[in-house]
């Protein structure tokens, strides 16, 4: 899974999920892409998911960039834990995706295998996606 090595602080707030992206908006390293139509918490577990079905479906052909990271601490509580006593622990790490926001590039592949991989790759995802191109 993918997590932070080290945080300056161990749990977070919670921050806003509105606007359009600004960054990561260009493909920048592959030739195609999985851009974000709508704004959602990308868990490590989904990040993870997505790219062992495109690796998969690739049959290990091409490259495959993660320009997501899940940088943000999601606490949670136990199931019957009463109100109050504090902040939960850190439960998971999440990634912001916000609308515009190029989430997988893929580079060494046909456009039409490239096609169906970000396609099930999006499956996998809490938010709705658009496969682009370079060109």
């Amino acid at each position: 899974m993918l997590m932070p090595k080290k945080t300056k602080w161990r749990k977070d707030h919670k921050r806003s999920r509105g606007g359009k992206a600004t960054r990561n908006i260009k493909i920048s390293f592959g030739s195609y892409g999985l851009k974000s139509l709508t704004a959602c918490w990308v868990t490590s577990r989904q990040i993870e998911a997505a790219r062992k079905v495109m690796t998969k479906y690739t049959a290990k052909g091409g490259q495959i960039w993660i320009r997501i990271f899940p940088d943000k601490p999601v606490t949670a509580h136990g199931g019957e834990i009463p109100m109050g006593k504090g902040k939960g622990a850190v439960d998971y790490y999440v990634a912001i995706v916000k609308p515009g926001t190029i989430m997988f590039e893929m580079g060494g592949v046909t456009k039409e295998i490239a096609d169906k991989a970000m396609n099930l790759a999006a499956h996998k995802l809490p938010v709705k996606c658009l496969f682009i191109s370079k060109d």
